[in-house]
């Protein structure tokens, strides 16, 4: 059974820069997408990134292009998500998750981490 285990969230201020991981344990992840989402309170996780773990095209979601990357590292076992330029509305709880299905909605992943809290102050 795969584990994903992120690090990395704090407290930032605006124009910042936090460098997030998400380790996988317990099994390959060769053949998923690991995606990132973020969610706030009351509110959906929302798609923000995601890689091919083989290795591959990133997608990112408009919000975040040009200031976050997402990339991996085989060796680690581990992804990570570069934010830049953070904004106050960048503030959430970040989730790696993983899937082998196409679609990448929440509902299709197969793995989650429990999540790191992002804080972009003003």
């Amino acid at each position: 059974q795969v584990q994903l285990t992120e690090s990395g969230g704090g407290l930032v201020q605006a124009g910042g820069s936090l460098r997030l991981s998400c380790v996988a344990s317990g099994g390959l992840l060769w053949s998923h997408r690991v995606v990132w989402f973020r969610q706030t309170p009351g509110k959906e996780h929302e798609f923000v990134a995601s890689i091919p773990y083989s290795g591959g095209t990133p997608s990112y979601t408009d919000s975040v292009k040009g200031r976050f990357t997402i990339s991996r590292d085989i060796a680690k076992s581990t992804v990570y998500l570069e934010m830049k330029s953070l904004k106050p509305e960048d503030t959430a709880v970040y989730s790696c998750a993983a899937t082998t299905r196409v679609n990448i909605a929440p509902s299709d992943m197969h793995y989650w981490g429990k999540g790191t809290l992002v804080t972009v102050s003003s």
